[in-house]
């Protein structure tokens, strides 16, 4: 890759400057793109984007940037993106740092901020090149995210339509999954999150996906994700957010989508298991109800107060093979099981040791 550096105003930056959000930002009369396919949106909060401007004002330098030089002569941004919005929002009267907005400043302070010189690489390559280095240079900014990486490694059509439905703030993804899927459209958690979905199912790395759909469209992968949440809103017909955000519906989908559930049979039980007060980790019981492993719902466990009086009671003797243990060799275990209806009390505890309980808990 040939790199030279060169000094660039601001002024010339913000000639034509257009910020369209998620759909494109370009700056320098047009021939600056700002935001190319494989960029993230802007994620600067208004403490760094201020910060950002303050350093201007003062005419304190700012870490270098870096511009690809494209095939016909324009430039894309491959690093400085959050910088070059922060500067170009607040010139174009977007926003307001210490009470001033750009209009609002002194001649002398609208010109200190127009000539300011901002140091850039200007970066010729192959495809390779500039994807490789954009790696490198990125790692010393606002950190990237692994699948803000793989967009740029894998860049091409499926990314640009993946990122469409994926990775806006209101995008399509997340008007269907808002109430079950953890994170931010626009820091590719729904992307990421529907890419390790798919491939569980598929048996293969979200790095291997993406690289044999680099030039795909993506509606294999938009057509999973809704098939799952379809799936999810006719098993379990009652939305509760505070319990089913977050879960691994995708998993539980590739697991369980051939099963026969019974929906209705299904909401009696989720309500009954949230009223049960022996299940501690309410958000398992969806996971419970699938597989039918009780270690998802974290049961209760005997506190330490009524392993002593239990052990004491039974003078250490274990109530299984009639041997005699110190208290930390026994556990304590539930004489009706929960799945029977036994409680967590004293009256339902005995003291085994060890060996008896795993035996007995094996059976």
């Amino acid at each position: 890759m040939n790199i030279e550096l060169h000094e660039v105003t601001v002024g010339e930056i913000c000639d034509g400057y257009q910020n369209d959000g998620e759909n494109g930002v370009r700056g320098l009369g047009g021939k600056l793109d700002v935001r190319p396919p494989y960029q993230r949106n802007f994620v600067y909060d208004d403490t760094q984007r201020n910060e950002v401007v303050r350093t201007v004002k003062k005419n304190f330098p700012l870490n270098v940037m870096y511009w690809v030089i494209r095939d016909d002569e324009t430039f894309e941004v491959m690093d400085g993106q959050q910088r070059t919005i922060s500067i170009c929002d607040y010139v174009d009267g977007k926003f307001s740092v210490d009470g001033y907005y750009f209009h609002s400043l002194s001649e002398k302070f609208r010109r200190t901020i127009l000539d300011y010189k901002l140091t850039i690489y200007f970066c010729r390559g192959d495809e390779d090149e500039k994807l490789a280095w954009f790696q490198v240079v990125n790692i010393a900014g606002e950190k990237l995210y692994n699948q803000e990486i793989r967009n740029a490694v894998y860049a091409g059509k499926f990314v640009n339509e993946a990122r469409s439905y994926f990775s806006q703030r209101t995008c399509a993804a997340y008007r269907l999954a808002k109430d079950y899927v953890r994170g931010e459209p626009i820091r590719q958690d729904y992307l990421e999150t529907a890419l390790k979905w798919i491939c569980n199912a598929q048996g293969c790395s979200i790095e291997d996906y993406m690289s044999a759909h680099k030039f795909d469209d993506a509606a294999e992968l938009k057509k999973y994700f809704r098939d799952v949440f379809a799936w999810v809103q006719e098993t379990f017909t009652t939305s509760r957010p505070k319990l089913m955000k977050g879960l691994p519906w995708g998993l539980f989908y590739n697991a369980h989508k051939d099963d026969d559930l019974n929906a209705a049979e299904l909401e009696q039980k989720i309500s009954r298991l949230i009223k049960d007060r022996e299940v501690t980790d309410k958000r398992g019981i969806y996971e419970y109800l699938l597989t039918g492993d009780e270690s998802c719902l974290s049961l209760r466990q005997f506190d330490d107060d009524i392993k002593a009086e239990v052990y004491e009671r039974q003078r250490g003797v274990c109530k299984l093979c009639g041997k005699h243990f110190a208290l930390e060799q026994m556990e304590a275990d539930h004489i009706d099981p929960w799945s029977k209806g036994g409680k967590t009390t004293e009256d339902n505890c005995q003291m085994l040791c060890k060996q008896c309980n795993r035996r007995k808990s094996n059976r």
